[in-house]
């Protein structure tokens, strides 16, 4: 595992800490959390992205009317 360092304010950092110690653990872990969240949402949008651009292709055949489009 790599160390990093970064700077914030000591508010900051005290009351994420806070948060941290009620979540019942360490300030370290939260980041982890945060950080494989963080990294995830960007495949997450890539991959939609993706997909939105596959479907560009798709063709119904015909225009749908407002009340096709809304029934259930």
């Amino acid at each position: 595992m790599k160390n990093l360092t970064f700077s914030a304010d000591e508010d900051l950092i005290e009351r994420a800490r806070v948060i941290a110690r009620g979540q019942k653990k360490t300030l370290n872990a939260a980041f982890r959390e945060w950080l494989e969240s963080f990294t995830a949402s960007e495949g997450e949008a890539k991959s939609f992205d993706a997909l939105m651009k596959n479907l560009r292709a798709v063709d119904a055949g015909r225009r749908f009317s407002r009340d096709e489009m809304n029934e259930r």
